[in-house]
């Protein structure tokens, strides 16, 4: 995608509330209206407390400015924080050739917690990703956070392993830049790990995946 075409490219990070998915898309949008895009941010809100559902749509243009929301049916790009998340997010908003990434670590909400409901298997929910998307890449983003002793950090794994789909035309370079803006010192320095890890973890999966 270039800023010279006349195209839309819809993008949704879904998560739980407390994951950190509207910092994702803050950063993916600014680092694309430099890079000359238009780009238009909206957010959609389950539960207010967090745990509940939250979903980021991030739309970019090289044309003109978007509605906030992505339509139903209509999203090139899902990026999952937690896995029914994801699933529930494409069931919803995605389309036969979507594009998926996702954390395969659950959170489970209070009633799973609570023995009053069952969490699907993971076996499960990647068999109806899988079934519903053209492309779905599957990581696990929180232990890659935990091993930094930063767990909250998943989401900046996941921001690297959506750099390093290249399912989005976003530069590694430019999307840093743009970290470096945001914060500063040991912050800045354990951000910028956590997004190298997962732009490393998705180019080692798509290389086990080509060579399997």
């Amino acid at each position: 995608m270039s800023p010279r075409k006349k195209e839309t490219l819809n993008l949704i990070i879904a998560g739980t509330g407390g994951q950190g998915n509207i910092l994702i898309s803050k950063l993916v949008g600014e680092a694309m209206v430099e890079a000359g895009y238009w780009v238009t941010i909206g957010e959609t809100y389950g539960a207010s407390q967090r745990g509940g559902s939250v979903a980021s749509h991030v739309r970019i243009s090289g044309e003109r400015q978007l509605s906030p929301l992505i339509p139903q049916g209509a999203a090139d790009i899902i990026l999952g924080l937690e896995p029914v998340e994801t699933l529930r997010i494409l069931a919803t908003y995605g389309r036969p050739n979507s594009r998926v990434i996702t954390n395969v670590r659950p959170v489970h909400p209070m009633a799973v917690s609570l023995g009053e409901a069952e969490y699907p298997r993971i076996e499960d929910i990647r068999d109806a990703i899988g079934g519903m998307s053209q492309e779905a890449l599957y990581l696990d983003a929180s232990e890659i956070a935990i091993k930094l002793h930063a767990p909250l950090l998943a989401n900046m794994v996941m921001a690297g392993a959506l750099i390093g789909s290249k399912f989005l035309s976003l530069t590694q370079d430019r999307f840093q830049r743009h970290l470096e803006l945001n914060f500063q010192a040991d912050k800045l320095v354990l951000n910028l790990k956590a997004f190298s890890l997962g732009v490393r973890a998705v180019k080692e999966l798509n290389r086990r995946i080509r060579n399997s």
